[in-house]
This record gives structure tokens, C-alpha cells and sequence, in this order.
């Protein structure tokens, strides 16, 4: 294969945005290249395999059907108010659950009836529900006709969807003390207002030093970056070996010991960690626990567990040390509804943060009540997660704050859905194709990864450089490093092969890492992008080879 068409300083220059941004470029390549050659038929045009986002290939249908479901019978309850029309009215809670049981025999070929009713049995067993009351939150909801009320999270929904984290965040063991939620527009809102109260609320201040537990999701590297805040960030970074050759992406203990340093204020990390797809290991847990239990109390965490599920027996951070830490949690990757935009931010309700808030100078007291005194006589006693929900809305607006209802409901019944039978044998059976991609990514392009137990397998970080001198040795590795940019493979494997993979350094990884989506494309389309990998590789080794002879 040729070389890229680009210089070096071009690829430099490309190199310094962020690996979102520079997929969109690796795509005009891929595109371009997608082009037929001058006499050829049409179908040997190259597909492009865009393994760049982690967007899923897959959908829960089950739970979606069951939503369609509940909506033709809001739409009875509503008809049955008022009809005029296309007019109807407002369900009524009296005797509502009684009619739901009424309209479900009523219908029983309707597709989605037969698991909706499941799963509001389940949550009426499991959690004790009113049935009136429980039936009439979710038939009112997904008719929206009310603002949020609570705007924080509907009651219901809050308690099964703090069910769900207990089985699937927890392992079913959560911590003492009860988990206060408030629903969000993804785990992206859910960090833009983490972020924003601490703040807003003198917890952070522009230029904290801040930790990251890299390689992360690039967002967390950029966000700290901005002007608004301009933190000084301490990377903890994964940088183990398993062997020579093959990254472990593990913690040694002198990098978590930086968390020890009592001006460090916050740290975030992602579990299973995203490129390299591991859940924190059980002894990375443990000294995180005992530097809060004793150098650094007043640590804060913020842990985004959206690839928990992914990870048989994962138990989150946040069940460690309830107290210090910010839960973040999207239904996006398990659920396959990335344009529903569902996600929730969990905190105990004995928590640091409210203690801290507590102990401030009366100075800082008086500042936050005069913020916050429109909405309560005693604003001193609202509750962090609660300023976070009026600070989403810049606080005027708190009274039409909350994540839409329709949403809610769509939310607990993937909740409710998963803590079916149904719901863990089709966890299981997505857990199993990011496996397999996995395996035929390797078995393609021959490489070799370190076993993990606590591999989720969503995605897959490779070092190149360390796969170069696994197979050439040291010098084939040097040679690249002083030849090449990093990014070099990206632009060659998009212009030659439609190709698009993400560059492992724009998440504080190994600079010449790839991040590789196994969720996105069909299972052998994987095996075509080991190939191709594998095949860039040669043709780096024949220059290599060559560049020795004329040498």
C-alpha cells in the first residue's frame, strides 16, 4: 500500500484536535476513498467501517414495545376524560389500576401488552407501589400533559430505577443509606451539571487541582481545560505491563497515591473505563478507599458507570464510598437508545458534599442563600442534587425543570424490563456479541491483549507502539516513533482501507493507541479491520526494511 497522501506537518496539524472532531475528517477520507476506480463495477466499491463511536448496533425491543403499549392505553384513559375530537383529557387516578387490568385482557394480541403488564406487576411486588398511584404516574407521563413534578425525578421512577442500580451498579449489595436520583438528558447533562454546582456552589474553584484516571472519555480531559474552570489536572494513569509488549491498563499503586494529596479536590474516572473497556480492579478500590478513609477525606468522586452492565458481578465505586461520590449512570450503550438521551446522577443521601456545604464560612452561606432563597424559606437546607436540578434551569426556571416524563417512563421500564428474566438473558446475550467482535478483531489482526476478567469489551484500546516491539522488537518501535506521527496509522488505514478508528491519545492514552468501537458495526466487519491492521503494520515493516538497506 502507498503511504498517506498527507505530509507529516499536515497530520500535526490534525493531531491536536480532539478525537471526535479528527473522526470527522478520518470519514471524509474513508468516503472519499470509497470512490470506484476508473473501469471498475460498481460493487467492488469499498464499504466504509466506521469504528470510531460507540454508538450500538442493537436495540431493546422489548421494553420499547411495551412503551408503544402504555401509550394506546394513556390514550383510552385520556378519551375516556373527555373526547372531542381530536380532544381528550387528563387520566384520572381513581381506579385506574383496576382498568389497566381491564384494558390488558381486553387486548392481549396488542405487541408490548403482555411484558408491560409483567413489569408493572414486578414493580408493584417489588417495591410495594400503591396501584393506583404507580399506574397513574406512568399513564400520565407518557401523555407529558404536566410539567416534572417532583422536577428532580417522578417518585416512582425513582425508586425502580434506584432498583436497577442496586442490581446492576451495586451486584445487589448497595450501601447503607438511601440513594437520591435526578433523571438528566444522558450522563453528558449529568456531567455538564456536576461540574457546573460544584462550582456554582464553591466546592470547585477556577484552578482546583483535579485528578483523572486516564485514559478516560475525552470530554472529562477537555472539560476541566475550558476557561470557565482552567483546573490543574493530575493524570493517574493506567500504565501497566502484563508482559513486554501487551498494556495490562491497570493502576500501579505510586499513580492512586496521588489522590492522597489533600489539594486534590475532586477525581473522575469512568468504570469500565473507556478506551480500555476494564472495571477498576478490586485493589485500586480498596487504597481509593482507604486514602479517603484517611489522607484525603473530603475527596470527591465522580464515577460514570454507563459500561457497568457490561462487566459480570461489577460493583461501582460508589458502593465503596457512598459518601463521597457522584454517581453517573446512561442507559444508552446497554439499551441501544443513544437518541433517547436517558441518564440519571445518583449521591447518598449522607454525603460529604452537603456536610462541606454546612461548614462553609457564613460569608459563603449567605452568597448560596441569596442564590437559592427564591425557592425555599430555609434555603440553607436544600440539598446538593436538589441545586442541581434548580442550576440546570439557572434557577428562575426550577419550578419547569426535570427531564421530560415520556422519557421517565421510558426509563423504568427499561429498569423494570431488566429485572425480568428476560432482561438478564438479553444483557447476557449483548455482553456475548462484544466478546465475540473482540475475538475476531484479535484473530484478524494477530494481535495480543492481557486476560482480564473485568473486561467489558466495549471497546478495545491497542497500543501499536508496544505491538511493534512485541513482534519487531525495540528497534521497529523507534524507528516508527522517530518516523511517523502517532496518528499516521488512523490517516492510512481511512485513506487506503475506509477504516475509521479513534486515536487513543486524544484520551490521555498511550499516544500511539487506537480505540476501536465493538459495538457498532457486524460481527466480521471486525475481522476486516484486524486484517487491515495488520496489513498497515507489514507495510510499516517493509519501510522499515527498506530504510535498513539503504542505511
Amino acid at each position: 500500500m502507498p503511504e498517506t497522501s498527507f505530509s507529516r506537518e499536515e497530520i500535526q496539524s490534525f493531531a491536536q484536535l480532539s478525537p471526535f472532531e479528527l473522526k470527522d475528517k478520518f470519514i471524509q477520507l474513508a468516503t472519499a476513498a470509497q470512490a470506484d476506480q476508473p473501469g471498475q463495477k460498481e460493487t467492488t466499491a469499498r464499504a466504509m467501517l466506521n469504528a470510531g463511536r460507540g454508538n450500538p448496533n442493537w436495540i431493546a425491543t422489548g421494553p420499547r414495545e411495551a412503551f408503544y403499549a402504555l401509550g394506546y392505553f394513556a390514550l383510552d384513559e385520556s378519551r375516556r376524560v373527555w373526547t372531542a375530537d381530536n380532544l381528550g383529557g387528563m387520566p384520572e387516578k381513581r381506579g385506574i389500576g383496576g382498568r389497566f387490568d381491564s384494558w390488558v385482557r381486553r387486548h392481549p394480541d396488542l405487541p408490548g401488552v403482555e411484558l408491560l403488564e409483567r413489569c408493572v406487576a414486578h414493580a408493584l411486588d417489588r417495591f410495594g407501589f400503591d396501584k393506583d398511584a404507580y399506574v397513574h404516574e406512568l399513564t400520565d407521563a407518557i401523555t407529558g400533559d404536566n410539567y416534572p413534578v417532583p422536577d428532580r425525578m417522578l417518585v416512582h421512577a425513582e425508586q425502580v430505577v434506584r432498583g436497577y442500580v442496586a442490581d446492576e451498579m451495586f451486584d445487589k449489595r448497595p450501601p447503607a443509606g438511601t440513594l437520591s436520583l435526578f433523571a438528566t438528558e444522558g450522563g453528558t447533562a449529568a456531567m455538564c451539571y456536576i461540574f457546573d454546582s460544584l462550582m456554582k456552589n464553591g466546592l470547585l474553584h477556577k484552578g482546583d487541582k483535579i485528578a483523572l484516571m486516564t485514559p478516560v472519555f475525552t470530554p472529562y480531559i477537555e472539560i476541566p481545560e475550558l476557561d470557565t474552570f482552567e483546573f490543574e489536572v493530575v493524570n493517574v494513569q493506567a500504565s501497566l505491563f502484563a508482559e513486554t509488549g501487551v498494556r495490562q491498563w491497570r493502576y500501579p499503586e505510586e499513580e492512586v497515591a496521588k489522590l492522597a494529596d489533600p489539594s486534590v479536590k475532586l477525581v473522575c474516572l469512568v468504570n469500565p473505563s473507556n478506551p480500555p473497556s476494564l472495571a477498576l480492579s478490586r485493589r485500586v478500590a480498596d487504597q481509593i478507599r482507604d486514602i479517603v478513609a484517611t489522607a484525603n477525606p473530603n475527596l470527591l468522586i465522580v464515577t460514570d458507570d454507563v459500561y457497568g452492565t457490561f462487566v459480570p458481578g461489577f460493583r461501582s465505586i460508589a458502593a465503596d464510598l457512598p459518601r463521597n461520590t457522584l454517581l453517573v449512570y446512561s442507559y444508552s450503550k446497554h439499551y441501544g437508545c443513544t437518541g433517547w438521551r436517558l441518564g440519571v446522577i445518583g449521591l447518598n443521601e449522607d454525603n460529604v458534599i452537603d456536610e462541606m456545604i454546612a461548614a462553609f464560612p457564613q460569608e459563603q452561606k449567605d452568597r448560596l442563600a441569596k442564590r437559592y432563597g427564591t425557592l425555599s424559606l430555609e434555603p440553607e437546607k436544600i440539598r446538593f442534587i436538589d441545586r442541581m436540578v434548580a442550576d440546570s434551569r439557572s434557577v428562575a426556571l426550577n419550578h419547569t425543570a426535570g427531564l421530560s416524563l415520556p422519557q421517565q417512563v421510558m426509563m423504568s421500564l427499561f429498569s423494570l424490563f431488566d429485572l425480568l428474566d428476560e432482561g438478564q438473558a438479553y444483557k447476557e446475550r449483548i455482553r456475548q456479541i462484544v466478546h465475540r467482535r473482540l475475538d475476531l478483531l484479535l484473530e484478524g489482526a494477530r494481535m495480543k491483549i492481557s486476560h482480564d476478567d473485568q473486561r467489558a469489551g466495549y471497546y478495545i484500546e491497542l497500543d501499536l507502539l508496544a505491538e511493534a516491539e512485541r513482534v519487531h522488537g525495540k528497534e521497529f518501535a523507534t524507528y516508527l516513533a522517530k518516523n511517523y506521527e502517532p496518528v499516521d496509522p488512523l490517516f492510512r488505514l481511512a485513506e487506503q482501507t475506509s477504516v475509521v478508528l479513534l486515536n487513543g491519545g486524544g484520551f490521555d492514552g498511550p499516544e500511539w493507541s487506537v480505540r476501536v468501537s465493538l459495538a457498532n458495526l457486524d460481527d466480521l466487519d471486525y475481522l476486516q479491520i484486524g486484517h487491515h491492521l495488520r496489513a498497515i503494520f507489514q507495510d510499516y515493516a517493509a519501510e522499515w526494511e527498506r530504510a535498513k538497506s539503504a542505511g
